[in-house]
């Protein structure tokens, strides 16, 4: 399984029958920042739909609603960030390759886990309530091809960034972003996951790959003036309170502002906390991020149904929920892995490009 970023993670099998579809960059070392940065916005990201689950479950907000309203200019923005920073050195490869480890990679599974949830949550829903029409389930179960819903919209719309970049590959830089900073300022309200968040989004993700050397030069300098760093991360929290109880974070032109903004501050944080040993869980997290997304809403949805039962207070029931559905999220996919349902975290050889697969299996030949 590969994150993100492309990326293999750690603790995927390589047995006879199931290889990683990472790409052959995946030798090269991780850098530990960036999964720190991937585990503070994955954790944001499950708090956000928990939360929403718990208010729903005991029909009250609470006090987390505060920290996920927090986090709203930031969250996502540096999630799609990271997303492009490893971009290029996969621009230049052959589009057959492109098209597997960036395309088909991420369809696969947004394929399994929708299909997944779907007869989990959807059929389950429309038999409880008695008004099943094959007709009206097919027609909706097809749409989710074209509008995704709940978390798995983020894996649904990486392959197209990744294909629009591509694409866009030999226009200058400044004119790609211009055109991205203004669709984000619309803020499209078309009521279709696809546009609406490519429109709000892909400014971030291309700057993540436009912007990469910066990106990096910036981590490094704050590695080196952590107290400055610091200083730094204190500001940007009370202006992003600010503004957020102001109620303008989500306005045109500061919403592109605190989304960097953000982003900086979750990469300083990142990049600080990547020095103290007792954070590792934090950066472990973030080498899994995509498999928490993955499962997140089904394990969210049991959690928070067993959890609401014993837990009152809504802020709580939510914190609880978020801890245990990341920890539930990650136990499932390690004990998935040992089991022949391993297919939902790693994708077959059989469904991979002929070349792509056969740099996978060589280099499994070669013990790599």
């Amino acid at each position: 399984m590969t994150g993100a970023d492309g990326r293999r993670q750690p603790n995927t099998p390589t047995g006879n029958k199931y290889h990683s579809s990472a790409p052959t960059t995946a030798k090269k070392p991780r850098v530990s920042w960036i999964d720190y940065a991937k585990g503070i916005c994955i954790f944001f990201v499950v708090m956000f739909h928990v939360n929403d689950l718990a208010q729903e479950q005991l029909g009250t907000s609470g006090w987390l609603q505060h920290v996920v309203t927090f986090a709203m200019p930031f969250r996502m923005p540096d999630f799609f960030l990271i997303a492009g920073l490893f971009l290029e050195s996969a621009l230049r490869r052959p589009w057959r390759h492109y098209l597997d480890r960036k395309v088909i990679h991420f369809f696969y599974f947004y394929l399994l886990w929708m299909t997944l949830n779907f007869v989990v949550l959807d059929l389950q829903h429309a038999l409880l309530q008695g008004a099943v029409d094959a007709s009206s389930l097919v027609k909706e179960y097809l749409l989710r091809f074209l509008d995704p819903h709940g978390p798995l919209w983020f894996i649904h719309i990486l392959p197209i960034f990744f294909v629009v970049t591509r694409l866009t590959r030999s226009v200058p830089a400044w004119v790609v972003w211009l055109i991205a900073a203004v669709l984000h300022s619309l803020d499209a309200q078309t009521g279709w996951h696809v546009p609406d968040e490519l429109a709000r989004r892909y400014v971030f993700f291309y700057s993540g790959y436009v912007l990469a050397p910066h990106v990096f030069s910036i981590a490094r300098w704050g590695e080196k003036h952590a107290r400055v760093a610091v200083a730094y991360l204190a500001g940007w929290g009370v202006t992003n309170g600010l503004l957020v109880d102001a109620g303008v974070a989500g306005n045109v032109g500061w919403s592109l502002v605190l989304g960097y903004l953000g982003a900086l501050a979750v990469i300083l944080s990142a990049v600080l906390l990547s020095t103290r040993a007792w954070t590792k869980p934090l950066r472990y997290l973030g080498e899994n991020s995509i498999v928490v997304f993955l499962g997140e809403l089904l394990v969210g949805m049991v959690t928070v149904r067993i959890l609401g039962r014993v837990i009152p207070d809504p802020g709580t029931l939510a914190l609880a929920t978020t801890v245990l559905t990341i920890a539930g999220t990650i136990a499932m996919w390690r004990i998935v892995l040992r089991t022949p349902a391993r297919f939902m975290y790693v994708r077959p050889p059989w469904l991979m490009l002929r070349e792509t697969r056969s740099e996978t299996e060589d280099r499994a030949s070669h013990g790599r």
